[in-house]
């Protein structure tokens, strides 16, 4: 059984969630567009369903409420947030807000958050930079999840990364520079997770009580296994192999390394409300495209033409698109305990 809400309705009760939790209105806002943004996108596992936890975490004191994102800038090109263990979704919006307007200026900026927390769907963060008319990469720890190649300890997280530019729309009838790479049309985005799977949609499953696909994880005992709750308590597989693990060590370096965040190994779940902050981290890059004089525009479009000029191919990120659009004509569906339980948090709301 489910519940239909409106994006704007869903978005309204998730705040209130928040804020009788003791989140701020301004970081309540932000978390809650993130959350309603990923379950029209038809991504739940992001979505809210993460709410209740978020909740409890910031009532535990594991993410805090109060905090208010510190913006500096170390160098001429370079953007730091300290999240101050708060949600990563503001504080991103703050770090973007200075680093997208210093990319277009300089060519390039990079932007790293650190004491934050789980940035839910990547996509959505480098989506806003590409709509401002830039090429964004975005890379995320998240806490430990998966064994490097050959080791049998977590040690690294599902650590996703995301990619995206200014792209054509997909009914361009000719890959001309007209077609353009403009921020008016959506853009090209990439979203992935280096696990085979993301966590998210064990958790899912686990709580549904339904089964996994041979591949996605491993049990504590390091035996394939389809039980989705057998999974959570041993390790995800890398996608890819050796590459996926290669790929989320690479991501560890940047998002937690270089941003002085915490490990996958040495971060709190964002699961749960034991333990103390994560402190995870994400590292942004933002490139104008004029950056390197070419004719990006021109050349992007002349690709993702040819791509489109096959039988069954779609951009990355088209069908997330169709489906936001469709989710703001039709409404949301949310499960019918989930709608009670954030009733009941907000008060009867």
């Amino acid at each position: 059984m489910s519940v239909i809400l409106g994006p704007d309705d869903l978005a309204a009760l998730c705040r209130t969630v928040l804020e009788r939790a003791g989140v701020l209105p301004a970081a309540a806002f932000s978390v809650a567009g993130a959350l309603v943004a990923a379950e029209c996108m038809g991504i739940p596992s992001h979505g809210v369903a993460r709410l209740p936890q978020y909740a409890d975490q910031v009532a535990a004191g594991k993410v805090r409420g109060d905090a208010v994102p510190r913006v500096e800038k170390p160098l001429p090109a370079t953007v730091r947030v300290d999240a101050g263990c708060g949600f990563a979704y503001p504080a991103l919006e703050a770090g973007l807000d200075v680093a997208v307007p210093l990319a277009l200026r300089m060519g390039c900026a990079a932007l790293g958050v650190t004491n934050s927390h789980h940035c839910g769907v990547a996509g959505l963060h480098v989506e806003r930079a590409a709509r401002q008319g830039l090429v964004a990469l975005l890379f995320a720890n998240t806490p430990a999840a998966m064994a490097p190649w050959g080791g049998n300890r977590a040690s690294l997280g599902t650590n996703p990364l995301a990619f995206a530019c200014p792209a054509p729309p997909e009914d361009a009838p000719e890959p001309t520079a007209a077609a353009g790479a403009g921020p008016e049309h959506d853009p090209l985005v990439m979203d992935l997770s280096l696990s085979t799977v993301a966590r998210g949609k064990i958790v899912a499953a686990a709580r549904e009580g339904q089964p996994i696909p041979a591949g996605w994880a491993v049990d504590a005992h390091g035996s394939p296994t389809t039980d989705a709750r057998a999974a959570l308590g041993g390790m995800l597989l890398p996608f890819g192999g050796a590459k996926g693990a290669a790929l989320a060590l690479m991501v560890e370096l940047l998002a937690a390394s270089l941003t002085g965040s915490n490990h996958a190994y040495e971060a709190s779940s964002f699961l749960d409300a034991a333990g103390g902050p994560p402190r995870t981290g994400q590292c942004m890059l933002l490139i104008a495209p004029q950056a390197f004089g070419a004719d990006f525009a021109g050349r992007a479009a002349a690709l993702l033409g040819h791509v489109l000029d096959q039988p069954s191919t779609r951009l990355p990120g088209a069908r997330r698109f169709e489906l936001q659009r469709r989710a703001h004509r039709e409404g949301v569906a949310i499960p019918w305990s989930l709608h009670q339980d954030l009733l009941h948090r907000a008060g009867g709301a």
